[in-house]
């Protein structure tokens, strides 16, 4: 199966992207087509040996709107002044179509009693260039939709102009009844307000992406060869190629990612993570494109450029998933895919009602049908679900939670079960010293014997040990005789003195008697760490607990998933006693521990049956590093993935945490639940003012009441509607996650 993205242009409402959704789904061959009113694009998957990429488009083509692939790089400078110059023409014709709207509209309605001289002509002549000009893409959408037997909102905005103009042309060459020319001119105008106002607002949603690519530096430094020297030379960003050496000076923005090669700094990565405090880089250390070098100089090896960098990827997961449908726009497309139809079908009963049962006048049961037409409108119930997604998915990146579609950002509030792997996502993922305990030494002493035997060994445990007495300001002392015992430990010599370092077995099998401290490697080891003993010359002097420790924000994570009423669970390859050491550390009672990483899903379906048991609606999720959590992370409901941009993580997760912080779960289950909130509230007013509107603007009331709904403040309703669903999407931003 291949997947493309097509561009389409033409699109003005949710009946135009579920007619091309529902063509597009209809040919053989295509698995699935997702099309995207918000961002005008559809995303398909298909099969190559039945369906051509050619095919795909003339199917978007038949229905009369234009697709062209999205392949390659995306030129966002170039997306972005066609959006401005488009934003630019629409502007311009509002504010052509105000020029001749508003002298007709004060015609028609202060001079009705008192008529100037050809005022019916002046009000025809006024009236024209807006309902064949300014509308002409409105005539031009109805039509396309009429050839493909279906219809869409500006069939519904055609036919109801069209009505009140020409019965208006006709009372003029008649010469007799009232002009309608105002209502049509009005509403027109009313339209193109709204979408001018929807336009800017919806331009907003994206403002995650464009301010990623902001972020982007334009030139590098790098060191290429010329006439067999290597020189210093500017080249644009995009001209990096991998392998090449980058040279970053204090206070530039690192071009590509890679790895340094030289040198010492301090980096602002709070652009990619969220987190605003400087992280120290050294020689081995990643660096990531579009973050800010603070203090010192270094060099580095280019080794991910252009769309490959975490930058490049992290705007295509957010493109994606603002491309996406959640489960819950399903349900919204159905609707707009009848409600046009029964819209027609109800304007021809409200006319067909008062002109030929009740009795009323022509012009009245005209009023009538034109204004059921117009504020019928589906377009906020169209724009309710993806400019939510689009807010919600931009923040979540904007905090470092970058979420991959609408479906998990619809799922992540459902979830009631949560299983975190240990290692990597509760805890560090490296080990620390935790504790020092000196026999007749100090524990600089210790620290300095310890540390001078580890420097040679490459083990993780003598990573730490290293690592935790530099942190001291030990100075190491030459070492000779070094010897690893695998299993066991080391053994070497410090000027004439033997000494051994390692776990109980190498104590053994050089018959170090280490019963003094027995109760104290007993304590250590209870709480899951592991315990390495040092002797000099067989006279055990000292005891170093090594442990992987837990970060500092997972209990106060685990504590706030309680608070939600979440269920925790921790899933471990350790064996029992570590892995209920940390899971009490953490406040987790539920442990699953000496599980083989293949054997992690099995676990993951273990939860699920028992949640399907109780409700069905209840999501299970999974937290892991996104390498040897993989089949748990497909297995659940909703993957999780740490990793700080990873490439596994970043396949792996349907929502990818880049702080590696557990606290980013409760902001993803918390935007899920705001995004949720925002799109119900969106579905129900739109759907309200569509149910309340219609029998109001039939002339239900009116016999009561004596009040007939103007086609013109129903234009101005329905375009109300649509600004307002936006703009109560983009008070998402606000919201504190």
């Amino acid at each position: 199966m291949k997947k493309t993205t097509l561009s389409i242009t033409g699109m003005t409402c949710a009946s135009c992207s579920t007619m091309i959704n529902k063509a597009l789904n209809k040919v053989k061959g295509i698995s699935n087509a997702n099309v995207n009113l918000t961002t005008n694009k559809a995303t398909i998957e298909f099969d190559e040996d039945k369906v051509s990429l050619e095919k795909l488009i003339q199917t978007i083509k038949n229905k009369g709107y234009g697709a062209v692939e999205a392949t390659g790089k995306t030129d966002y400078d170039k997306e972005a002044k066609k959006k401005k110059r488009d934003y630019e023409k629409l502007r311009n014709k509002f504010y052509l179509s105000m020029i001749f709207a508003i002298p007709a509209f004060v015609l028609g309605m202060f001079f009705m009693k008192d008529p100037i001289p050809y005022q019916q002509y002046i009000m025809w002549f006024l009236a024209t260039p807006i309902q064949f000009y300014v509308a002409y893409p409105m005539y031009k959408s109805a039509f396309s939709a009429l050839k493909g037997f279906s219809a869409n909102m500006d069939t519904l905005i055609v036919m109801g102009t069209s009505a009140a103009y020409f019965y208006s042309v006709f009372v003029v060459l008649s010469k007799q009844g009232h002009v309608y020319f105002e209502a049509s001119a009005v509403l027109i105008t009313i339209v193109i307000l709204g979408r001018l106002l929807e336009a800017r607002a919806k331009g907003k949603t994206s403002e995650a992406i464009k301010r990623l690519i902001g972020l982007k530096p334009k030139f590098a430094t790098v060191i290429r060869k010329d006439n067999g020297k290597n020189k210093e030379i500017q080249v644009k960003v995009d001209d990096v190629l991998e392998g090449d050496i980058v040279i970053v000076k204090p206070g530039e923005k690192i071009p590509v990612d890679g790895i340094i090669i030289e040198g010492h700094t301090s980096i602002d990565e709070s652009m990619i993570t969220g987190e605003s405090m400087p992280v120290e880089k050294k020689k081995g250390d990643l660096v990531v494109g579009a973050t800010i070098n603070k203090y010192g100089g270094f060099r580095f090896k280019a080794t991910k450029v252009g769309a490959n960098s975490t930058l490049a990827r992290i705007v295509k997961l957010i493109e994606d998933a603002q491309g996406s449908k959640a489960p819950i726009q399903r349900f919204a497309d159905t609707i707009a895919a009848y409600f046009v139809p029964a819209v027609l079908i109800i304007a021809s009963i409200t006319f067909i009602t008062w002109f030929f049962i009740v009795g009323e006048e022509f012009r009245f049961s005209l009023i009538a049908a034109v204004a059921v037409l117009v504020i019928a409108c589906p377009c906020a119930l169209g724009l309710a679900t993806p400019t939510a997604i689009m807010v919600g998915t931009g923040k979540g990146a904007k905090s470092g939670v970058l979420i991959k579609g609408g479906e998990a950002l619809e799922t992540a509030h459902k979830i009631k079960a949560i299983i975190l792997d240990k290692t990597g996502t509760i805890t560090k993922g490296m080990p620390d010293v935790t504790d020092v305990i000196g026999i007749k030494k100090t524990n600089n002493q210790l620290l300095e014997i310890a540390g001078s035997i580890e420097k040679g060994s490459e083990h993780p445990l003598a990573e730490a040990i290293v690592k935790h007495a530099k942190e001291n300001k030990i100075k190491f002392k030459k070492v000779t005789g070094f010897k690893a015992i695998p299993g066991h430990g080391i053994t070497a010599k410090l000027g004439k003195k033997n000494y051994y370092f390692g776990n109980t077995k190498l104590m053994n099998k050089y018959k170090v008697n280490i019963k003094s401290q027995i109760k104290a490697i007993q304590k250590l080891e209870g709480q899951g760490k592991t315990v390495m003993m040092l002797s000099e010359n067989k006279k055990l002097i000292g005891v170093i607990g090594v442990a992987d420790t837990i970060k500092e924000t997972s209990p106060k994570a685990i504590r706030q998933l309680h608070k939600m009423k979440i269920r925790v669970y921790m899933i471990t390859g350790d064996n029992e006693r570590t892995a209920k050491a940390i899971a009490a550390q953490a406040n987790i009672k539920n442990v699953f521990a000496e599980v083989l990483p293949e054997d992690k899903a099995k676990y993951v379906k273990k939860i699920q049956r028992k949640l399907k048991i109780r409700k069905k609606n209840e999501k299970v999720a999974m937290v892991g590093d996104g390498i040897n959590d993989a089949p748990a992370l497909a297995q659940a409901d909703i993957g999780i993935a740490m990793g700080s941009g990873t490439d596994v993580a970043m396949e792996t997760g349907e929502i990818v945490l880049m702080k590696d912080d557990l606290l980013d779960v409760v902001k993803a289950i918390k935007l899920s639940k705001m995004t949720m909130s925002k799109i119900r509230q969106n579905m129900f007013w739109a759907l309200f003012y569509n149910t309340a509107g219609i029998p109001v603007a039939a002339g239900l009331l009116y016999p009561w009441t004596g009040w007939l709904l103007s086609p013109m403040i129903a234009g101005g309703a329905m375009a109300l509607s649509s600004v307002s669903v936006v703009s109560n999407s983009l008070l998402l931003k606000g919201k504190k996650l």
